[in-house]
């Protein structure tokens, strides 16, 4: 399939936020709470490209509870159509967007033109959260060690609490987004 059989294979945002099991509430509280800059001459560039988005997910990801909302106001802000595709029904499109060519990460926002023709790629996270998980990880225990899952567990939870809590870490996300986008779209 092309980028805009994909595109037209997903699902509208509210239909996606409506089936989720896990993570509707923090999504759609960071949704709530999220006020994207006051960036007119960003948004009114990115809605004269007549772009849309498809966005590679799973309701369980905690990234993709933190980016998504980001990118929802983003997208309303400059009119850019959004279709939500869950990562573990659509390998095939997963598989070519792996992180480190190795990992299905997601979330993954893939940017197409009018044509179909992927423009720009972002995710699975930005650098600064990057950085908050990589730090966060590197207090784990060793995996051999016995209480591991039980401090991953706890560390995961903690993360995904921060990623709901932390409006600096969605102001991050809009940041790196709209830098993906100023560096490989024509705004």
């Amino acid at each position: 399939m092309d980028l805009n059989q994909w595109f037209e294979k997903g699902m509208d945002p509210d239909t996606y936020i409506e089936s989720m099991q896990e993570n509707k509430n923090n999504l759609l509280h960071i949704y709530n709470h999220f006020t994207p800059p006051e960036n007119d001459a960003f948004t009114q560039k990115l809605a004269e490209r007549n772009l849309r988005v498809i966005v590679l997910t799973e309701d369980w990801c905690g990234d993709a509870m933190l980016n998504i909302p980001v990118l929802l106001h983003m997208a309303e802000q400059a009119d850019t159509p959004v279709k939500l595709l869950l990562r573990d029904q659509n390998l095939e499109l997963m598989d070519q967007y792996l992180t480190n060519g190795t990992s299905r990460s997601i979330p993954i926002f893939i940017f197409i033109d009018e044509d179909g023709n992927e423009v720009a790629k972002w995710g699975p996270r930005a650098e600064k959260i990057q950085q908050f998980v990589d730090e966060s990880q590197q207090k784990l225990p060793s995996k051999e060690d016995e209480d591991y899952k039980e401090k991953a567990r706890e560390m995961y939870l903690f993360m995904s609490k921060t990623f709901r809590d932390n409006p600096d870490f969605w102001q991050d996300v809009y940041a790196s987004i709209q830098s993906t986008l100023e560096t490989n779209v024509d705004l």
